[in-house]
């Protein structure tokens, strides 16, 4: 266990590396969209509230060790989601949340950066992932950016990079990173991350 300051407050936690892998996809995909299961929709939010992102964040994230966004105050994420070129789009099934991704759109590069992606813990291996994802590509592809990127790590789903490939990212880098993850979230590390 370590401890790490933020605003000067110094708090225990548990340090963990990751390998982060970017990738990009420079064109959209020609193969054939895969289909939502029976049920399933898409809503693009027109406002998202701090409790409903976060009720997303923390069930997606949970057990991929999401954190960050976690340890920033209410009004950061408020302002953050008031931001046009952020938009917050969610999976729904039988009428419950089951995933969601969120796009933000850059200027300096002109490109689409797929910020956030994942299912609700009850809806992986039921088929949607893979027509999220591509209605996320697609989606972002509609604005004609000149790219679009991603970012993945070890941390994440083990189908996560696999997905995002055969989907048609390509891998651009790859970086370690060391994580100071607040103890306080009470997230479940698994020990292969654990740096000590």
């Amino acid at each position: 266990m370590a401890t790490a300051a933020r605003t000067g407050i110094r708090e225990p936690v548990q340090r963990i590396e990751v390998d982060v892998t970017f990738l990009r996809m420079d064109a959209p995909p020609a193969t054939t969209k895969p289909d939502f299961p029976p049920g399933a929709s898409v809503v693009r939010l027109a406002g998202c509230s701090v409790p409903f992102y976060r009720y997303l964040y923390d069930t997606v994230g949970r057990d991929y060790v999401w954190w960050l966004r976690r340890t920033v105050p209410d009004s950061e994420i408020a302002a953050l989601l008031a931001r046009p070129e952020i938009s917050m789009h969610v999976l729904y099934q039988g009428g419950e949340p089951a995933g969601f991704y969120e796009l933000e759109r850059r200027s300096g590069d002109q490109g689409v950066n797929l910020a956030y992606f994942g299912l609700m813990p009850h809806a992986i291996g039921r088929g949607a992932g893979r027509a999220l994802l591509r209605h996320a590509i697609d989606t972002a592809w509609a604005e004609r950016p000149r790219l679009l990127t991603v970012n993945t790590c070890t941390a994440d789903h083990p189908r996560a990079l696999p997905n995002y490939m055969e989907a048609g990212f390509r891998i651009t880098r790859v970086v370690r990173e060391l994580w100071p993850v607040p103890l306080r979230l009470g997230l479940p590390i698994p020990d292969r991350l654990k740096a000590g």
